[in-house]
C-alpha cells in the first residue's frame, strides 16, 4: 500500500526518468501523464520535445530510473545522489565534467579522475597548501584530497597507507600517481639533507623514460605496473622509498603497432645523437633503426625529446647514477638500437647467415664489448644438448630474427631491473622506517580485439584488486551500521572469487599453461584443448567461441573477453638462447656483466626450442655441470606474476587502501569531450558501479540529526519542535515516511533509503512552494492594495489640485474677457475713428489730384483724338476712295457673275415657292422685322448726330478762342524771331567757343577718364590685395589658432603624457621597490631558515652524540656579528656541540658529509674573499690616512686646546662656587644680630639648600675633573705612542701647533672643525708631495710637537697643582655638608622644644669656629665679627622668646578646637595629636630629597655586566608586565643609553659586543618563543624603537630635524652605526615576518570557519544532502569559531601591538597583511569548494566582509590598504549573487570583477550551486561569453591566491619625543648595576 501510494506519488506527470538510448546509453524523458498502478506503458516527452510511449517490461514490471532533482545534479560525492542508479551516476560525471570542467568527483571511497586531455592549473604548490590539514569532505575532490587523507591517517591510526590507480591506457594513472607522491613530498619534508623527496620525484622522469610509450591511447602510456612505497620516520617525514614493478611489455623493444612508439628513452637518444658525448653511440634519426620506426610516430607533439633526456639525466644524477654509469646505460641502449637493425638473410631453407661486416652488428660488437664472431655465429646457431652429445642447429631466418628480438627484450628487461634495482638503493635510508605509503599505479581493465597473455595477466590483476576493493567497501559498509548500531543484513554484492579460482586454482589456467610449458613438444593448440577439457563443462564462466577452436572466453568482473591462445605458451616461457647470454657474459664491458651475473645456467624450462631446421653433429662430452643445471627450471613469467601480484595482496590487505579510479573519456585525445559509451564501460569495469550498488543495498543517505532538522525544519510544525532533537526527528520522520523500512536511526546519524532523501527534497520543494505562492499571493495583494490606495490618494489630490486650478483660470479668463471686450470696443472705435479720418482726407486728396489728372488727361486725350481723326479721315478718305474704286469694279463685276448666278438659282427657288402659300407667308414676316430694326436704327443715328452737332458747335466755339490765342502768341513769337536773328551772330561766336570748350571738355574727360580707369585699376588693385591680405591674414589667424590649438592640445597630450609617465614610471619604480624589497626580505626569511636549519642540525648532533674532550679549532665561518659575543651557556653549548660534530660527522652519511663539505667550501671561499675585500678596504684606509695626516694633526691640536678651554672653564666654575660659598658666609654674618638665620627659618633653609646644591654641583665639577684629567692621561700617551696602531674609528693622534689661536672662540671652531672632519670624508691630498714640501711639512710638525708637549707639561703642572687645591676645597666643603647632615639627623630626631636650643648650640659653635679661623687669618677682622656674633646671638635669644610665648598662646588654641572636634563626634585621632605634632616637624626621620643632577641620557655598566644585563632585560624579560606597567619601548632606551655611553667613552670594543650580543639575544629569545604573539610584538617594537634611536641620535641631519635642542646634544659622537643600523632593520625585518607567521598561524583555524562555514545570518543558507565524505557542518557547534572570534583575535593583536607601543604604520602594515591572509584564505577555500559556492553563501561573505569593514572604522584603518586586500573575495561574492543570463549580465560581471582573475571567474561560475530549486544554475553558453569576454585580459593564470605572501615592509622613521634624561629604570627590571649619568 505504501510502496503504490509513493509511486503515485513520484510517477506524476512532469516527473523525470532516465530510459535506455543506444547513442547515449541513457536519455532523459518527462512523464506527461500520471503513471497508475497496472499501466502497461508510460507517456515520455523527450528533451528535444518528441513523444514516445515506454513500454514496460509485461514481466518484470520495472519502471525505468527515476531522476534526481536538479538541486543534487553535479554533488562532490556521488552517494549523496537520492537515487544511486548507473544514468544518475554518468550524468552527475558529465555534468561535472563538460559543465564545471571538474575532473574529480567522489564515489564513497572511491575517487574518480576524468582525464581532461589538456593542462590544468589545479597541481600548484598552492593548491597543496590550500588542501595540506583539511578533512577531506571539507574541500572540493582532488587527488591532493586523498593523499592527505592517507598521510593523516597514517598519522593518526598508526597504521600503513596505500593509494591503488587504476584505469585504461591513457586514463591518466601515472599522473594521478605522480601528482599524489609530489604532494607528500611538499608536506611532509625529509630529515636530512639528501633531499630524499626530490630522490623519489626524481625516480618518476627515469621511469617514464625507460617504462612509458606512445601508443594509440596515451601519448605517455605506463607498460608496467609500479608500486612504491613512500617510507616515514616517527615525525612523518620522507625518509626513503622502494619502487616495485610488474609486468614490464617487453614485447614493444621490438614491435609497434601503427601510431605507436618505443619506450621513449630510444627516441631522446636518437634526439640527442649529435652531442658530443653520444658520438661513440653511432646513432642517428629514429627512423633509420627498425626497432623506432614500425609505428611511423616518431615525434609526439608538444614534446621535446632532447630536453627530456637531459631531465633524465638531471634525475640519474640526482639518484647517485654518476656520468660513467649513464654513458654505460645509453650504450646498452644504443647497442639494442643496433641489434635491430642486424640483417639476417635466408642462407637456405633451413639456415640463415649475417653478411660479413655488417656495419650495425659491428658497432652492437663495439658497444657491449664482444667479438663480431661470435655474436654473428650465435645469432643464426643454436646448441641443442642431449644426454649424451651436444648439438649445434642451424636457425631458419624467422627463428633466427626471433632469437634477436628476444635477446634485445631480454637486455633490455635486464637493463629495466637494474635501473629499478639502483634507483631502489638510491631511495634506501638507514634510518629506520616507521611507516610507508604506497602507491600503486597498475594497468586497468582491458579488451581489445586481439587479447594474449598481457591482457590476460592484466585482467587477472584487476580481479584480484576488485575483489579486494569489494571486500574493503562492504567492511565499511559493515562497520559503519556497527559504529550507528542499527540492524543491517548481509548485503549481496558480486564475488568474483570463481573467476580467481578459474585462473590461478589448482588445474587453473595459470596451472595448465605452466605445465604445458613443461612438456617437450607442448603448443598453443595442446594447451587449448586441455583448456576446454577441464573447464568447458565444469566452470560457467569459461566459454569456448563458437568458430574458433584456439581461443577461450572468460566472464570476467567487467565484461566478456576472448582470448587467443597463439604465443601464450612462448611469452610465459620468456625463451633466449643461452649461447648469446654466455657471449653477453663475456663481454669486456663491465655494466653488461653487471646485468647478467644473476643469469640463471637454464633460460628455457626444456632446454631447447622447437623447430624444424637441420641438425649438425658435434663430438662434444656434455659436462657434467651443466648436465646438472639444465635439470633445474626457472620460473615462468605466469607463476612470478602470480607470486609478486600475491605479495601485492598482502601489502594491501596490510595496508589501509584509498581508490582512484582514472577513466578514460574518449578514445579521440579530445579536452573535456565526453563519450558516454566510453564511460559507462570503463565504470563498469573499475568497480565504481559496484560501490554505488553496494551503496544503494543499503542505506546510502545519512544525515545527522542537526542537518536534518536544520533542513527539514519546513516539514515540521510549531508544536512538532522539541527540545531533543533526535526526538523531533524521529517523530516528524515517522509521519513523512510511513514504510519504516526505509530508513534507520543510528547514535549520531539517520539512514534513508534510495530515492527517500528525493522523496524528502519533493516534499520541502513542494511545501516551500505554496508557502512561496501564499507569500507572492499576500505580498502582492499588498503591494497592489498599497499601490491603489497610493494611486488613488493621488489622484484625489491631483484631482482638487488641478480642479481648483482650472476653477482659477476660468474666472480669470472670464475677467479678463470682459476686460479685453470693453478695451477692444474703445480701441476699436478710436481706431476707426482714426482710420476714418485719414481715409477721409486722403480720399479728398486722391480724388482732387486724380479728378485734375483725368481732366488733363481727358483733354489731352480729347486733342489728339481730334487731330488724329482729322488725320484718320484724311487718309481713310484717300484710301478708301482707292480701295473703293478697286472694289467697285471688282465688286460690279462679282455681282455681276453672283448676282446672274444667284438669280437664277433664285429663280428657280421662286419658282418652286411660288407655288406654296408657307414660303410666302414666311417672306413677308421676316421683312417686317428687318423694318422695325432698320426704323429703330435711324432713330439712333437720328440721335447721335444731334450730340455730335451740339459737340462740334463747342468745338467750333472753343477752335475760335483758340486761334485767337495762336494769333497773339504768333505776333509774340514774330518779336522773338527777330531778337533771335539780332543775337544770332552772337549765338556763332559763342558756338565756337562752345566748340572749343568741348574740345577741351572731351579731352578733359579722357583724361578725367583715364585717370578714373587708372583709379578705378588701382582701387581694384588695391581692393584685391587687401582682399589677398585679408584672406591671408585670416588663413594666419586661423594658422595661428590651428597651431595654438594644436599646440596646447600637443601641451595638454605631452603634460598627460608626461603625467601618466610619470605616473607609470611611480607605479613602476614602487612595483620595482617593493618586488626588490620582497626579495630582499625573502632572502632574509631564506636565511633565517637555513641558520635555524644549521642550528637544528648542530643541536641534533649534540643530542645524538657524547662529546669528547679534546682540542677544536673555532669555526671561522661564522660572520663577526655572530662571534663577538655570546653567553656563558653559549659557550658552554658550543664547546659540547663542536666535540660532538667531530663524532657525528664521522657517522653521518655520505651525501649529508658532501653537501656539509660544499658549503664549508663555500663559506671558506665567502670568508676568503671578505677577508680579501677588508685588505683592500684597510689598504684604502691607510693612503687615505696618509694623505689625511695633516689635517688630523689639526683637529687634534685644536682638541687639545678645547680640553684646556675645558679645564679654565671648570676653574672658573670653581672660583665662583668659592665666591658663591664665601657671599654665603658673609650673608650669614651680616644676618647673625637680626635672626633671620635661625634654624627652621625661611632663610637657614634657603641657606642650606643653597649650601647642598653646591656641594652636589662640586661632585660633579670633581667628576668632569677627574674625567679631563683621564682624558689628559691618554692624550699624553698618545702622544708618546703616536707610531702605534689606532683604534677602530679614531685615527692616530697628531697635534699642530695651536700657539696662533689666540682665544678660546678658535680653539672651539677648531674642535668644531675637527668633529665636522671626523663626520665627513677625508680631503685629497695627493698632490702635496710635490718639490718636497711633506719633508718641509714634516719638519715643521716636529718642532710643533716639540713646543706644544713644553707646553703640555707647563699646563698639566699648573692644571695639578690647582686640581690638588680644588680637591683640598671639595674634602673641606663635603666634610661641612657631612657635619650639617649629621647635625639636621640629630635636631630631627629631638623633641620640638630641643631642637630650637640644639640649632642655636650648634649656629653658636659654628660662629665660633668661623670667628677662630677669622682671628687666625686677620685680629681686626675677627673682632668686628665677634661683634656681630654677639649681636646677632642677641636677636636669636630674642627671637627665641617670641616663639616660646607664640607656641604657648597655639597649644591653647589647639586644645580648645580639639576639644570642639571632640564633641562633634569627628577627628577624635586628631583631638589625641599632641600639640607640637601639629605645629612641628614629625618624630620619625624624614628622607631628605636631594637635588637632581643634570643628567646626560647615559646608562654606565661595567664590561663584566653585560651578560646580566642581556639576561635580564631580553631573556628573562616578560612583555605583559612591561607592556601594562612601564612606557613602550623601555628595554630599547635602556639599551641605547648604555650604548650611548659606550660611545661617550669611546670603546669600540664594547660598543660591538652590545650590539652583537643584544641581536643574538634578541634571536634567540624569538627562536624560544617564537609562537608566542606576544613576544614577537614586544620585540618588533622594542627592535624599531631600538633602530629609530639610532637614527634620531646619529647625527644625520635628516633625522634630526624633530629632535630638540637637548636631545641634538645627545647625538652619538664617535661611532658612525650606519651598518647596524642595517643589520637591526634586517633583524626587524625577520621579527616582522615572525610575527605574520604567528599570527597566520593563530589566524588560520579560524578564517574558513568563520568567514564561511559559519552562518552568521541564521537561516538564509539551508544543509545540502552530502555522500559518504561528510563535510564540516556550517551549523555552529560548541568550539567552532564564528566571524566574532576572528574579530576578537583581531581586536587581541591590535590592542597588543598598542599597549607595546608599535609604531602606527606598522601596525597598519600588519592589519593589512592580516586582512589580505584572511581574504586569500576565504577566496582560495571558496574555489576549491562547490558547496559554498551559491547565492546565500554570496550573502553571508558580503555582511562578513561589512563587519571586518566596520571594525577597520572603529579602530581607524580604514585608510591603511586592509579593505582593498578584500576586493578579490567582495567581487567573489558579488559574482555569486548578480545575475548571470544575459550578454548584458555578462557585460556587467567583467567590468564589475577586475581584482578577479579569468580563471577565478570561470572556476566560481562553474561552481555555482543552487541551493534551493528556486535558483537556477549558469549555463554553459554564459560561461564561455565570459571566456570570450576576457580573452584579452593579461594576468596570471594562476588561480589560487598566495597565502604565503607577504607584503614588504617598512619602518618609517618615528623619532620619540621623550627625554633619555627622564627615563627611570625600575627596580623590576633587577638592573640596579647600571649608573645613569
Amino acid at each position: 500500500m505504501n510502496m503504490n501510494r509513493e509511486l503515485e506519488y513520484m510517477f506524476v506527470q512532469r516527473a523525470r526518468v532516465w530510459i535506455p538510448d543506444a547513442e547515449e546509453v541513457w536519455k532523459s524523458a518527462e512523464l506527461t501523464k500520471d503513471f497508475k498502478n497496472g499501466d502497461a506503458s508510460l507517456q515520455l516527452m523527450l528533451e528535444d520535445g518528441t513523444s514516445i510511449e515506454h513500454k514496460l517490461d509485461p514481466k518484470t514490471k520495472n519502471l525505468p530510473y527515476l531522476r534526481n532533482p536538479d538541486i543534487l545534479v553535479g554533488e562532490n560525492d556521488l552517494t549523496a545522489l537520492s537515487y544511486l542508479h548507473e544514468p544518475a551516476v554518468l550524468h552527475n560525471l558529465k555534468v561535472r565534467f563538460i559543465d564545471s570542467k571538474l575532473i574529480y568527483t567522489y564515489c564513497g571511497i572511491v575517487l574518480v579522475a576524468i582525464n581532461p586531455y589538456e593542462t590544468l592549473g589545479i597541481y600548484g604548490t598552492d593548491i597543496i597548501n590550500a588542501y595540506s590539514g583539511q578533512n577531506m569532505g571539507d574541500m572540493d575532490p582532488h587527488i591532493f584530497a586523498v593523499a592527505e587523507e592517507a598521510y593523516k591517517q597514517m598519522a593518526r591510526d598508526e597504521r600503513n597507507q596505500s593509494i591503488i590507480v587504476s584505469g585504461e591506457s591513457g586514463a591518466g594513472k601515472t599522473v594521478s600517481a605522480k601528482y599524489a607522491m609530489r604532494y607528500f613530498a611538499t608536506v611532509s619534508g625529509s630529515t636530512s639533507e639528501a633531499n630524499v623527496e626530490q630522490k623519489v620525484l626524481a625516480s618518476n622522469p627515469i621511469m617514464e623514460a625507460i617504462g612509458n610509450a606512445k601508443t594509440t591511447r596515451n601519448d605517455n602510456s605506463s607498460r608496467f605496473g609500479k608500486y612504491i612505497e613512500i617510507g616515514f620516520d616517527t615525525r612523518y617525514r620522507i625518509i626513503g622509498a622502494n619502487m616495485r614493478t610488474y609486468l614490464l611489455e617487453k614485447s614493444r623493444v621490438v614491435f609497434q603497432a601503427d601510431e605507436e612508439r618505443n619506450y621513449h628513452i630510444f627516441y631522446q637518444l636518437c634526439a640527442s645523437s649529435h652531442l658530443p658525448e653520444f658520438k661513440t653511440l653511432k646513432l642517428s634519426s629514429a627512423n633509420d633503426f627498425l626497432y623506432t620506426r614500425q609505428g611511423r610516430s616518431p615525434v609526439i607533439h608538444g614534446v621535446d625529446d632532447t630536453k627530456e633526456l637531459s631531465t633524465t639525466r638531471n634525475a640519474f644524477t640526482l639518484l647517485g647514477i654518476n656520468e660513467s654509469y649513464q654513458m654505460g646505460l645509453f650504450q646498452v641502449l644504443a647497442a639494442i638500437l643496433h641489434l635491430g637493425n642486424v640483417e639476417i638473410k635466408d642462407k637456405d631453407s633451413d639456415s640463415s647467415l649475417i653478411p660479413p661486416n655488417n656495419r650495425h652488428l659491428t658497432a652492437f660488437c663495439e658497444l657491449v664489448g664482444v667479438t663480431y664472431q661470435d655474436m654473428s655465429q650465435w645469432l643464426c646457431h643454436r646448441k641443442l644438448k642431449t644426454a649424451t652429445e651436444t648439438y649445434i642447429k642451424t636457425l631458419p631466418r624467422l627463428q633466427a630474427t626471433n632469437a634477436r628480438d628476444a635477446l634485445a627484450k631480454h637486455i633490455y628487461a635486464k637493463l629495466f631491473n637494474w635501473i629499478v634495482e639502483h634507483v631502489n638503493k638510491a631511495l634506501i635510508t638507514n634510518i629506520k622506517q616507521h611507516s610507508f605509503i604506497g602507491v600503486l599505479d597498475i594497468y586497468g581493465f582491458e579488451t581489445f580485439e586481439i587479447n594474449s597473455f598481457e591482457q590476460f595477466c592484466i585482467n587477472y590483476a584487476n580481479e584480484k584488486l576488485q575483489q579486494q576493493f569489494n571486500m574493503h567497501v562492504f567492511k565499511l559498509e559493515q562497520e559503519e551500521y556497527m559504529k550507528e548500531q542499527i540492524p543491517w543484513t548481509l548485503i549481496d554484492f558480486y564475488d568474483n572469487q570463481p573467476c580467481i579460482n578459474l585462473i590461478e586454482a589448482k588445474m587453473g589456467i595459470l596451472d595448465l599453461l605452466d605445465e604445458e610449458c613443461k612438456m617437450p613438444k607442448g603448443s598453443d593448440d595442446s594447451w587449448a584443448q586441455k583448456l576446454y577439457n577441464t573447464h568447458l563443462k565444469t566452470c560457467s564462466l569459461f566459454e569456448k567461441p563458437r568458430m574458433s577452436n584456439r581461443a577461450f572466453i572468460i566472464q570476467h568482473f567487467a565484461d566478456k573477453v576472448e582470448y587467443q591462445c597463439e604465443g601464450f605458451l612462448e611469452k610465459n616461457k620468456d625463451t633466449v638462447n643461452e649461447d648469446q647470454i654466455n657471449v653477453l657474459k663475456a663481454s669486456k664491458f663491465d655494466l653488461l656483466v653487471e646485468l647478467f651475473q644473476d643469469e640463471e645456467k637454464t633460460t628455457s624450462p626444456t632446454g631447447q626450442v622447437p623447430g624444424t631446421g637441420g641438425r649438425t653433429r658435434l663430438s662434444i662430452k656434455p659436462d657434467k655441470g651443466r648436465d646438472k643445471s639444465s635439470k633445474e627450471h626457472k620460473k615462468t613469467v605466469g607463476c612470478q606474476f602470480r607470486n609478486s601480484l600475491q605479495m601485492l595482496m598482502d601489502t594491501l590487505n596490510a595496508t589501509t587502501p584509498h581508490y582512484v579510479r582514472c577513466i578514460k573519456p574518449n578514445d579521440f585525445k579530445l579536452a573535456f569531450s565526453f563519450d558516454p559509451k566510453r564511460a559507462v564501460q570503463q565504470l563498469r569495469a573499475c568497480g565504481v558501479l559496484e560501490t554505488i550498488r553496494i551503496s544503494a543495498a543499503g542505506f546510502p543517505s545519512r544525515w545527522t540529526y542537526q542537518e536534518f532538522f536544520s533542513r527539514y525544519r519546513v516539514l515540521m510544525k510549531q508544536k512538532d519542535v522539541l527540545s531533543d532533537k533526535k526526538l523531533t526527528c524521529r517523530n516528524v520522520l515517522e509521519k513523512l515516511v510511513q514504510d519504516q523500512d526505509k530508513y534507520q536511526f543510528g547514535k549520531t546519524k539517520i539512514f534513508f533509503r534510495a530515492g527517500q532523501v528525493a522523496y524528502l527534497e519533493k516534499l520541502r520543494a513542494d511545501k516551500l512552494r505554496v508557502a512561496c505562492i501564499r507569500i507572492q499571493k499576500t505580498i502582492r495583494c499588498w503591494l497592489a492594495r498599497k499601490k491603489y490606495l497610493r494611486k488613488r490618494s493621488a489622484a484625489i489630490t491631483i484631482q482638487r489640485f488641478t480642479r481648483g486650478y482650472q476653477a482659477r483660470c476660468l474666472a480669470k479668463f472670464m475677467r479678463r474677457t470682459q476686460a479685453a471686450t470693453i478695451i477692444q470696443k474703445y480701441q476699436r472705435m478710436c481706431m476707426e475713428r482714426k482710420r476714418y479720418r485719414q481715409k477721409q482726407a486722403a480720399a479728398l486728396v486722391m480724388q482732387t489730384i486724380l479728378r485734375a489728372y483725368m481732366a488733363r488727361q481727358k483733354y489731352q486725350g480729347l486733342l489728339r483724338e481730334h487731330n488724329a481723326v482729322i488725320i484718320q479721315k484724311r487718309v481713310r478718305g484717300w484710301l478708301a476712295r482707292c480701295w473703293y474704286k478697286r472694289c467697285l469694279v471688282s465688286l460690279v463685276y462679282l455681282q455681276c457673275c453672283f448676282r446672274r448666278m444667284k438669280a437664277r438659282r433664285e429663280l428657280k427657288k421662286l419658282k418652286i415657292e411660288a407655288r406654296s402659300v408657307e414660303h410666302f407667308k414666311k417672306l413677308n414676316k421676316g421683312m417686317e422685322n428687318k423694318i422695325m430694326q432698320l426704323q429703330r436704327r435711324i432713330d439712333e443715328q437720328t440721335k447721335d448726330n444731334r450730340s455730335i452737332n451740339e459737340k462740334l458747335v463747342s468745338l467750333e466755339t472753343s477752335s475760335t478762342a483758340e486761334r485767337e490765342r495762336m494769333r497773339g502768341e504768333l505776333s509774340r513769337l514774330r518779336g522773338v524771331e527777330e531778337d533771335a536773328k539780332n543775337k544770332g551772330n552772337q549765338v556763332t561766336s559763342l558756338l565756337e567757343q562752345l566748340e572749343k570748350l568741348k574740345k577741351e571738355l572731351s579731352s578733359t574727360q579722357k583724361e578725367k577718364k583715364t585717370i578714373e580707369d587708372w583709379a578705378q585699376t588701382y582701387r581694384d588693385e588695391m581692393e584685391k590685395m587687401v582682399s589677398e591680405l585679408k584672406d591671408q591674414n585670416c588663413s594666419l589667424k586661423k594658422e595661428k589658432d590651428d597651431l595654438n590649438r594644436l599646440i596646447q592640445e600637443q601641451s595638454q597630450q605631452m603634460t598627460e603624457k608626461m603625467a601618466r609617465a610619470i605616473v607609470e614610471k611611480t607605479q613602476q619604480l614602487e612595483t620595482d621597490l617593493n618586488e626588490e624589497r620582497s626579495r630582499y626580505q625573502n632572502l632574509l626569511t631564506e636565511h633565517l631558515r637555513l641558520e635555524e636549519k644549521y642550528d637544528d642540525l648542530k643541536e641534533a648532533m649534540v643530542s645524538s652524540n657524547v662529546s669528547k674532550p679534546g682540542h677544536r679549532r673555532t669555526d671561522s665561518t661564522h660572520s663577526s656579528n655572530e662571534s663577538e659575543y655570546t653567553y656563558n651557556s653559549e659557550y658552554a653549548e658550543l664547546e659540547e656541540g663542536s666535540r660532538a660534530a667531530e663524532d657525528v660527522t664521522r657517522g653521518m652519511d655520505t651525501s649529508l658529509t658532501l653537501k656539509l663539505q660544499k658549503r664549508l667550501t663555500e663559506l671558506e671561499q665567502e670568508k676568503q674573499s671578505l677577508r680579501n675585500e677588508l685588505e683592500n678596504r684597510e689598504d684604502q684606509f691607510q693612503r687615505a690616512r696618509a694623505r689625511d695626516d695633516v689635517e688630523f694633526k689639526k683637529a687634534r691640536g685644536a682638541e687639545l686646546e678645547y680640553e684646556s678651554l675645558k679645564r679654565q672653564e671648570l676653574e672658573s666654575e670653581n672660583k665662583k662656587l668659592k665666591h658663591d660659598l664665601a657671599e654665603i658666609r658673609r650673608s650669614l654674618l651680616g644676618n647673625a644680630a637680626t635672626g633671620a638665620g635661625a634654624p627652621g627659618s625661611p632663610a637657614y633653609k634657603v641657606v642650606l639648600e643653597q649650601l647642598n646644591a653646591s656641594c652636589e654641583e662640586l661632585e660633579v665639577r670633581k667628576e668632569e675633573v677627574l674625567i679631563l684629567r683621564s682624558q689628559l692621561v691618554s692624550q699624553k700617551e698618545a702622544l708618546h705612542h703616536k707610531d702605534e696602531k689606532e683604534t677602530m674609528t679614531e685615527p692616530s693622534t697628531y697635534v699642530e701647533d695651536v700657539s696662533k689661536l689666540k682665544d678660546a672662540g678658535e680653539l672651539k671652531q677648531a674642535y668644531i672643525g675637527l668633529k665636522d672632519t671626523n663626520r665627513s670624508a677625508a680631503p685629497d691630498f695627493h698632490k702635496l708631495n710635490e718639490d718636497g714640501e711633506l719633508w718641509l711639512v714634516n719638519q715643521g710638525l716636529k718642532e710643533t710637537i716639540r713646543l706644544l708637549e713644553h707646553q703640555l707639561q707647563t699646563q698639566r703642572r699648573s692644571y695639578d697643582s690647582e686640581v690638588e687645591s680644588l680637591r683640598g676645597e671639595l674634602q673641606n666643603v663635603k666634610e661641612e655638608n657631612n657635619r650639617q647632615q649629621q647635625l639636621l639627623a640629630q635636631n630631627l630626631q629631638l623633641p620640638p622644644e630641643a631642637r630650637i636650643e640644639a640649632s642655636l648650640q650648634h649656629e653658636i659653635t659654628r660662629l665660633t669656629n668661623e670667628n677662630l679661623e677669622l682671628l687666625a687669618e686677620d685680629p681686626t677682622a675677627s673682632r668686628e665679627a665677634r661683634v656681630i656674633i654677639l649681636r646677632r646671638m642677641v636677636d636669636l635669644m630674642e627671637q627665641l622668646e617670641k616663639q616660646d610665648r607664640t607656641i604657648r598662646k597655639l597649644k591653647k588654641q589647639l586644645k580648645v578646637y580639639s576639644k570642639r572636634i571632640g564633641e562633634m563626634g569627628a577627628g577624635q585621632t586628631e583631638g589625641q595629636t599632641s600639640p607640637g605634632q601639629m605645629v612641628d616637624e614629625p618624630i620619625h626621620p624624614v628622607n631628605i630629597p636631594r637635588r637632581e643632577k643634570d643628567f646626560q641620557g647615559m646608562l654606565e655598566y661595567k664590561k663584566e655586566d653585560e651578560l646580566k644585563l642581556v639576561k635580564n632585560l631580553i631573556l628573562e624579560l616578560k612583555p605583559r608586565g612591561v607592556a601594562v606597567n612601564l612606557i613602550p619601548g623601555l628595554p630599547a632606551y635602556i639599551l641605547f643609553m648604555c650604548l650611548r655611553h659606550a660611545d661617550y667613552v669611546n670603546d669600540d670594543q664594547k660598543v660591538r659586543t652590545l650590539l652583537t650580543s643584544t641581536i643574538n639575544s634578541i634571536k634567540k629569545i624569538l627562536k624560544k618563543r617564537g609562537d608566542d604573539f606576544e613576544t614577537v610584538s614586544f620585540w618588533l617594537s622594542n627592535t624599531c624603537r631600538f633602530l629609530h634611536c639610532l637614527k634620531q641620535y646619529s647625527g644625520d641631519e635628516a633625522f634630526m630635524k624633530h629632535n630638540t635642542q637637548r636631545q641634538n646634544e645627545h647625538t652619538l659622537s664617535n661611532f658612525d652605526l650606519a651598518e647596524y643600523r642595517q643589520v637591526i632593520s634586517d633583524l626587524a625585518i625577520q621579527i616582522y615576518q615572525q610575527l605574520i607567521k604567528c599570527m597566520e598561524n593563530i589566524l588560520q583555524p579560524m578564517i574558513v570557519s568563520g568567514m564561511l562555514e559559519h552562518e552568521t545570518i541564521q537561516g538564509v543558507s539551508g544543509v545540502k544532502p552530502t555522500g559518504l565524505r561528510k563535510r564540516t557542518s556550517s551549523i555552529a557547534d560548541e568550539g567552532t569559531y564564528t566571524l566574532d572570534s576572528i574579530l576578537r583575535q583581531l581586536s587581541a593583536f591590535h590592542s597588543t601591538m598598542c599597549q607595546h607601543g608599535t609604531d602606527p604604520e606598522l601596525i597598519k602594515q600588519v592589519v593589512k597583511q592580516q586582512f589580505y591572509i584572511i581574504g586569500a584564505v576565504t577566496l582560495n577555500n571558496l574555489l576549491l569548494r562547490k558547496d559554498m559556492c551559491s547565492w546565500s553563501k554570496g550573502m553571508q561573505i558580503r555582511y562578513n566582509v561589512s563587519q571586518l569593514e566596520e571594525w577597520l572604522r572603529d579602530k581607524g584603518l580604514m585608510i591603511c590598504g586592509a579593505k582593498e586586500t578584500l576586493e578579490p573575495l567582495i567581487q567573489a561574492a558579488q559574482l555569486l549573487q548578480v545575475k548571470k543570463k544575459t550578454d548584458e549580465d555578462a557585460e556587467a560581471i567583467c567590468s564589475m570583477c577586475l581584482a578577479l582573475t579569468t580563471a577565478q571567474i570561470v572556476k566560481v561560475l562553474n561552481l555555482y550551486t543552487p541551493v534551493n530549486e528556486f535558483e537556477e544554475r549558469v549555463s554553459v553558453a554564459f560561461i564561455r561569453t565570459i571566456q570570450t569576454r576576457l580573452r584579452d585580459r593579461c594576468e596570471s593564470p594562476q588561480l589560487l591566491m598566495d597565502t604565503k605572501m607577504i607584503y614588504p615592509v617598512t619602518f618609517p622613521f618615528n623619532p620619540s619625543s621623550l627625554a633619555l634624561e627622564t627615563i627611570q629604570i625600575p627596580s623590576s627590571l633587577n638592573l640596579s648595576f647600571l649608573t645613569r649619568v
